[in-house]
């Protein structure tokens, strides 16, 4: 078994990007800028978003944090996208989901200039995905076709099962890995909570990707010897045992099943870093569309 280590390829990615924004400045130009929308309080949306922060600082790109009460309209959103849209030093920006319950998530999507859409979910910049178009790939199922490149595991053939149809993981991830590239041209089957003879249909895969939301779904029965196992969840639980009081956990149960593989992520250090990594690519090729 061998780790697919997100953080070491993620910072490799940044010393890339980094490296881009140095010739850029050096030639006189403004380098890239992202802004972030946080609407409330959430800790973790707090938490991430600050990281995509510092990782703007690592890389050498401007960065604004636009942050909003929690009583915020979607009116009030609305309207800040719309100045985020007409904004010309900010080249890409995401509002951080999810977001309070009396704004509709879809209309806020919907709102963003998909040249600008650096989360890759707006419609236009979807359906370019599904086409083979040129466009910005949602950043976790970038991040894990990112993994596949850097270590060099073959796709063509295989058998990947998607185990979970989200519009930001399941459903964009089982396009890229069905697609006539490298990584790619494997035979996908997209699965969900509902799918029959699930167990068996995970134990066939030769590349299983799991983002289900249901913290350690996938046990060792459910995976065949030598497959490689993405594992896209991460939920906070309560752990006394922790100084912190709780611990991340995958939908992948990692200690039943880490034997079986021959490659796997680990619930932290694993897609989470190859997400932020990703997202800093889609701004950079925002900036050098603009």
């Amino acid at each position: 078994m061998q780790l697919l280590n997100g953080t070491a390829c993620s910072q490799q990615i940044r010393q890339e990007i980094a490296l881009e924004v140095e010739a850029i400045v050096a030639a006189g130009k403004r380098p890239p800028h992202l802004a972030a929308v946080l609407v409330g309080d959430d800790g973790a949306s707090q938490n991430y978003v600050g990281m995509k922060v510092r990782d703007c600082e690592e890389v050498g790109f401007g960065s604004t944090t636009v942050r909003m009460k929690a009583s915020t309209t979607e009116a009030e959103l609305l309207a800040k996208i719309d100045e985020l849209n007409s904004n010309d030093a900010i080249d890409g920006f995401i509002v951080q989901l999810p977001l309070p319950s009396q704004i509709n998530e879809n209309n806020v999507i919907l709102a963003i200039d998909p040249t600008k859409d650096v989360d890759g979910f707006c419609p236009e910049n979807v359906g370019n995905l599904s086409l083979g178009l040129p466009t910005f790939v949602s950043a976790t199922p970038n991040g894990i076709i990112e993994l596949l490149r850097r270590y060099e595991i073959e796709t063509e053939g295989k058998h990947c099962v998607v185990l979970g149809r989200s519009n930001i993981v399941g459903t964009p991830i089982a396009v890229l890995m069905s697609r006539n590239t490298n990584p790619g041209n494997a035979t996908v089957t997209l699965a969900h909570s509902r799918t029959k003879n699930l167990k068996k249909l995970c134990a066939s895969a030769d590349i299983l990707i799991v983002a289900i939301g249901r913290t350690e779904f996938v046990t060792a029965d459910m995976v065949k010897d030598g497959a490689v196992v993405f594992d896209v969840g991460q939920t906070r639980v309560s752990d006394n045992t922790r100084k912190s009081g709780f611990r991340n956990v995958g939908d992948v149960d990692f200690e039943q099943v880490k034997d079986k593989c021959s490659y796997i992520t680990f619930v932290t250090g694993g897609v989470g870093p190859m997400t932020r990594a990703s997202l800093l690519q889609n701004t950079l090729k925002a900036y050098q569309r603009r």
